[in-house]
């Protein structure tokens, strides 16, 4: 019985610490929402990415306040959103970044919409140990606890997969990959 129960603890315990100094790449796929990603000195995360439907009562919420001269879709284009969150894991205050794009696999750039509404990421100072989106705002209650980048798609985004979201510094140089599902 002993050394089952030694077993039973030394086990798990072991694949533990062979876990450790394990060297995680600054990339994610799309079939690991939720990966988190060191880019410069925050650490993002992706919290869900997916085609939106102007049409539909959650998505709707998503593009209140577009402008007039972002908001029309053409008949090839669509709607995606990127949800994101970012947490400051340094001693001191860090400004996540605004710079992002998702590239396609024929060198496409797509490049965010930036509009007023509570669910659009912001460029913000975070305080020591703090987190984007707060989880008291609208963003950080909503359904993707993530704030929104909002990519306008050509739709031969289908035939040009997979996506890669570069999140960058701010001398442009590209922190971190995540691929994207769509």
């Amino acid at each position: 019985m002993r050394r089952v129960l030694t077993a039973a603890i030394l086990v798990p315990l072991s694949a533990l610490v062979a876990a450790c100094g394990v060297h995680h790449p600054n990339t994610a796929d799309a079939n690991n929402n939720g990966t988190y990603v060191v880019a410069g000195p925050m650490t993002y995360q992706l919290q869900v990415s997916r085609a939106l439907n102007q049409y539909g009562s959650e998505d709707s919420g998503y593009l209140a306040g577009l402008p007039k001269r972002d908001a029309k879709l053409a008949p090839d284009q669509l709607w995606f959103g990127v949800f994101l969150w970012a947490k400051n894991r340094t001693k001191q205050p860090q400004q996540t970044t605004a710079a992002f794009d998702v590239v396609d696999t024929q060198g496409n750039v797509y490049h965010p919409v930036f509009y007023n509404n509570p669910y659009v990421w912001t460029s913000q100072t975070l305080k020591p140990g703090a987190i984007q989106p707060n989880p008291d705002t609208t963003a950080g209650f909503g359904p993707t606890q993530g704030q929104l980048l909002l990519f306008k798609f050509n739709t031969s985004v289908y035939s040009n997969r997979p996506l890669t979201l570069e999140i960058r510094g701010n001398t442009g140089k590209v922190w971190a990959t995540i691929s994207l599902d769509l």
